[in-house]
């Protein structure tokens, strides 16, 4: 009765174990382990005759729930510094496709600034990679940003790349030369030939345009209110 009682309790512990086990390995397998994805673009080209430099870093390290999700962008003009952003995010997956994030990011230029980020990003219907964000400023300005593009297969490696951005003001920021409204929009096309997914040159080029009172201001400062840029850029992806 003894030994038949003791085996009894070793099953039943084997027994209650293996959900245990199962548990951690379905963590490890679905979610429990660190990742990481990093994507950067360094272009050259041209706007309205003015030689132009840019790069744009994108990318996340963690597991399938949680990432730090780290972006940067910076863009030069004619040799001089027009834009330099950094932003550090924390993202959380809310649903299928889609993560909610909460974080900061500075601004070097045009004006040192730092604000309070608060977003989504992920993958609308038809594979439409989507980013929006609200920006509240240190200064209390708000503003928001929304992009949208999708890669179009024409072969396994060559990549069509629409995109759309638009950029909003709450109100009149005058240090940074913009006004309340829609402020700014960018349409382009990219063209993107895939040696392996880490390495990928691509041609590009967009249609940026200010827009309302910023396209006022612009003017009245006998500046452009738009351009094409054409440029050519390498992607790296690690």
């Amino acid at each position: 009765m003894r030994l038949k009682m003791l085996s009894c309790l070793s099953v039943c512990l084997i027994l209650l174990d293996q959900p245990a086990f199962a548990s951690e390995a379905h963590n490890k397998e679905h979610g429990g382990q660190i990742f990481h994805a990093f994507i950067v673009d360094a272009e050259i080209g041209k706007s309205n005759e003015k030689s132009t430099l840019s790069w744009d870093l994108d990318g996340w390290i963690g597991t399938d729930e949680n990432k730090l999700w780290l972006k940067s962008e910076a863009k030069r003009l004619k040799g001089e510094t027009e834009q330099v952003e950094f932003w550090g995010l924390y993202s959380r997956n809310v649903a299928t496709f889609w993560d909610g994030q909460i974080g900061l990011r500075h601004d070097s230029q045009p004006t040192n600034v730092e604000y309070l980020v608060l977003g989504v990003e992920g993958l609308a219907p038809y594979f439409f990679e989507t980013k929006a964000h609200v920006f509240i400023s240190d200064r209390g300005d708000v503003s928001a940003r929304f992009r949208q593009e999708v890669d179009l297969l024409i072969t396994q490696k060559l990549i069509l790349q629409p995109q759309l951005e638009i950029n909003l003001y709450a109100q009149d920021v005058p240090e940074q030369k913009v006004g309340a409204g829609l402020s700014q929009a960018e349409i382009g096309l990219q063209a993107r030939y895939e040696f392996t997914r880490k390495f990928a040159p691509y041609l590009a080029v967009t249609y940026e345009r200010l827009v309302g009172e910023t396209s006022s201001l612009a003017k009245s400062n006998h500046e452009d209110n738009d351009a094409i840029v054409y440029t050519f850029g390498i992607r790296l992806m690690f």
